[in-house]
């Protein structure tokens, strides 16, 4: 059992080191239970009880494992499950503070998994969206005999997990690291399902962009374009773990967890692919949606032109025939001011006919 260091304390540096009331683990354990073969056992509601009865199953020669399943503990919680149980500091540390890249990392006998969850936030128009994908974490320690999940986030939960788990048995048989593989597998599945809701809404934006009226908003298209980094930023590294789960702890896993794993692996591409190409995509369409934006200003700028130029022709007559000069044409005549409107008025209609042919009205 590997040597546990301590955390730093709550403190901050140069303050007295206060101690508070130690909240218990049962305030943030969601579940806990020991299985042998297969099967749920009865009893046990605490780490501490399920780690008593794994030394009495060890005993008497029976194999078995404990899953306890714990939400955002806080440090002196972690601490107690991970001196149980053997976890390393730096695992632990990363699992309270979460805040972590996909990775996998292997500390004596125990991986440790990290997982980013993703989750799809609804929404009536992407113009009126704040956040479209909301991400949690994951992280999963896996031992010889137990299973220690910790979750961040209101979307993680695992409890539909555990309880397909509990009613097939036959993968809960191949022991923690099916366990593993599970809640790989869920996480995996849900980016498939959130990618295919971002798509609907890229296909919403790509429709609007390319539509003959109406404007364009850039900036529904900036928001969009963010929402699928940070997609990519949660997904995309997760293919680097599983595949050196595949390449370098492949002894620590059954050949059919290995074959579970594979399948996850590739799913997790297509996921990752998928995110890639929307991410593509949306750098073409805030491209389309800049030129699109450029032709309107530029068609708004011809018709302001165009406008101005119609409003120049009874201006210049009015500025020359207010200069009150004795001497000007037809001044004297009778019919010299209806016939200085009527001709305003013929070259106006003339310049607004030519604009209207070419396009600028």
């Amino acid at each position: 059992m590997p040597s546990f260091r301590a955390l730093p304390p709550h403190g901050r540096p140069g303050e007295p080191d206060t101690q508070r009331a130690p909240v218990p683990v049962a305030e943030a354990m969601v579940d806990c239970a020991v299985y042998l073969d297969g099967k749920r056992l009865p009893g046990p509601r605490t780490h501490r009880a399920a780690v008593q009865k794994l030394r009495e199953l060890r005993e008497d020669g029976r194999t078995a494992f404990a899953w306890i399943g714990l939400h955002e503990p806080d440090e002196q919680q972690m601490q107690t499950v991970a001196a149980d149980f053997g976890l390393h500091a730096l695992a632990v540390e990363d699992a309270v503070h979460a805040h972590q890249r996909p990775k996998l990392e292997l500390y004596d006998n125990t991986l440790f998994l990290v997982l980013k969850t993703v989750n799809y936030v609804p929404h009536e128009s992407i113009e009126n969206a704040r956040e479209i994908v909301e991400t949690g974490e994951i992280m999963v320690f896996v031992g010889h005999d137990f299973v220690v999940t910790v979750r961040h986030g209101e979307h993680s939960g695992l409890a539909a997990v555990r309880r397909q788990l509990e009613d097939e048995q036959n993968q809960l048989r191949l022991g923690p690291f099916a366990v593993m593989h599970a809640i790989a597998d869920h996480v995996v599945d849900r980016y498939l399902a959130v990618t295919a809701l971002v798509e609907g809404d890229i296909d919403d934006m790509e429709e609007d962009i390319f539509s003959a009226g109406g404007r364009t908003d850039v900036t529904a298209i900036y928001m969009l374009k963010h929402e699928v980094l940070e997609l990519r930023r949660a997904v995309a590294p997760l293919t680097d773990a599983l595949t050196k789960l595949q390449n370098d702890y492949r002894d620590l896993l059954s050949k059919e967890v290995l074959r579970y794993m594979r399948d996850v692996l590739d799913h997790q591409i297509q996921a990752a692919e998928r995110i890639a190409g929307y991410d593509d995509l949306l750098t073409s369409l805030v491209q389309a949606a800049l030129a699109k934006v450029g032709m309107q200003q530029n068609t708004d700028m011809r018709k302001i032109s165009a406008w101005v130029a119609i409003a120049a022709v009874p201006t210049m007559v009015a500025g020359i025939y207010g200069m009150n000069f004795e001497y000007m044409p037809e001044l004297d005549w009778p019919w010299s001011y209806p016939a200085v409107l009527c001709t305003v008025v013929l070259v106006c209609v003339l310049i607004y006919a030519r604009f209207r042919r070419n396009d600028w009205l």
